[in-house]
């Protein structure tokens, strides 16, 4: 991030919420924090990646998500809840684009 940012670059979370994956809405450490601020679990992952001046891009069908997406500037992360964020770094990602299997499936996708 420090490269992008000296290079003018935008980070963009396409998918903010790891797609539901790693069973991010039961984390023990965004439960928490969630609940001290009086938000969701959603909420505070996109929260902590609009503090950090990511770009996010939340995905839903549902009208009270995109909604509750939205609600997310009435309240700042302190300190203690962004370094407790940080520590669930999995340096995993969920979409590839480097896999030759990834990329022939995009390439064949047709929705």
């Amino acid at each position: 991030m420090a490269f992008h940012k000296e290079l003018d670059i935008l980070q963009q979370a396409w998918a903010p919420l790891a797609e539901g994956k790693f069973e991010i809405f039961s984390n023990p450490i965004l439960t928490q924090i969630a609940q001290k601020h009086g938000k969701s679990v959603a909420q505070v992952v996109l929260r902590w990646l609009n503090q950090r001046d990511v770009v996010i891009i939340p995905k839903s069908v549902k009208v009270e998500r995109m909604i509750e997406n939205r609600e997310i500037f009435d309240f700042t992360l302190d300190n203690e809840d962004l370094a407790q964020i940080a520590t669930l770094n999995r340096d995993e990602i969920i979409f590839n684009h480097r896999d030759p299997n990834m990329v022939k499936w995009l390439a064949e996708y047709r929705g």
